[in-house]
């Protein structure tokens, strides 16, 4: 469990490691950077997660439940909002339904917390969820970077869940002004650290209004950048930290 400097969230937590890169979203993960550090540093979890290859480090496509994490919520009393997998992706297609389940014991046995599940597979998410049990503290979302991706809202739809959001970032084009009836919340940043990719400040425009249309929670989390906190995250003037009429 790690204390979380993004916006959205209160801590991250990772009972599984390692992923595998799937779209352009993933070109500059920041996972991959930090699981080789982590690995450098000797932490068992994250040996053999990633290698380095074009002079970056990259995901292997090895990916594991890590037990020794699982018990850790537990020990929060004061309810939390949590990210789950921050360094990984609960619904990645070498975990199977039975780890998944596990996590989501977890998550079930503690109501106090709410659980903020975030995805690129957006199919698996449809079919594995209508096979567990239906959480109203467990939010499930998925990651959209680009036109390409926005056939994940659909699946999105379709996925067993009370809340549910996308995380438009890295935000590295235009994805216009999308349907987004029947989602719960949008978040909005662009891409940071080395190598990042721009991101116009019309493309947030867009998903600002769409989200107006729809009548949605609207979280601008950055405008990224090598130096994003130089950068900020003020739009319009103020900063946007809207959250699902759920948590009130």
């Amino acid at each position: 469990m790690t204390t979380s400097g993004i916006e959205w969230t209160d801590v991250t937590w990772n009972p599984t490691a390692g992923c595998s890169i799937l779209t352009e979203g993933c070109t500059n993960c920041y996972a991959m950077r930090m699981a080789a550090r982590l690995e450098a540093m000797g932490v068992e979890k994250y040996a053999g997660l990633t290698r380095k290859t074009g002079g970056k480090h990259k995901w292997t496509g090895e990916i594991r439940l890590d037990q020794s994490s699982l018990h850790i919520p537990y020990s929060w009393k004061a309810p939390r909002m949590v990210f789950v997998n921050s360094m990984s992706d609960l619904f990645h297609e070498k975990l199977t339904i039975s780890e998944i389940s596990s996590v989501w014991k977890v998550m079930s046995d503690l109501p106090q917390h709410t659980f903020q599940v975030l995805t690129k597979r957006d199919e698996r998410l449809r079919d594995v969820t209508k096979e567990l049990p239906l959480l109203k503290n467990v939010w499930l979302g998925v990651s959209i970077e680009s036109k390409t991706q926005l056939k994940r809202i659909e699946n999105l739809r379709k996925a067993n869940s009370f809340v549910r959001f996308i995380s438009f970032e890295p935000l590295i084009e235009s994805v216009g002004e999308p349907d987004l009836k029947g989602i719960d919340w949008a978040i909005v940043g662009g891409e940071s650290g080395p190598n990042s990719r721009p991101m116009s400040k019309n493309w947030v425009e867009e998903l600002y209004r769409a989200s107006r249309k729809s009548d949605l929670a609207f979280h601008f989390k950055q405008w990224g950048g090598p130096q994003k906190k130089r950068n900020g995250r003020i739009l319009h003037g103020r900063t946007y930290d809207e959250f699902p009429q759920a948590v009130v």
